[in-house]
């Protein structure tokens, strides 16, 4: 299996509908590492790892997000796979 690294900034309605959560759950049943924070413009940043295939299904399900969500925009920015995460997280700041 090919390993990709993939950074998107998801647009929207996509803070305080626990589109964090959600991706987290999301990432971790496909096996996908990194993390996902909120950005102070109202977007959601991510960067994940993993299988390309699985990547992939993580970058198809936040164009949706979870049902209280309303996404507008999925920028992707596909980077070198670096293997630098065990597991998916979620950043506070």
């Amino acid at each position: 299996m090919e390993k990709v690294r993939a950074h998107l900034k998801i647009k929207g309605q996509v803070q305080g509908v626990y589109f964090r959560a959600y991706m987290q759950e999301v990432a971790e049943k496909f096996g996908v590492t990194g993390w996902v924070k909120n950005c102070s413009d109202g977007s959601v940043e991510t960067l994940l790892e993993g299988d390309k295939i699985n990547v992939e299904r993580v970058i198809d399900w936040a164009h949706e997000g979870p049902p209280a969500a309303q996404v507008y925009e999925v920028e992707v920015v596909w980077e070198n796979y670096t293997g630098e995460f065990k597991n998916f997280k979620i950043k506070h700041y």
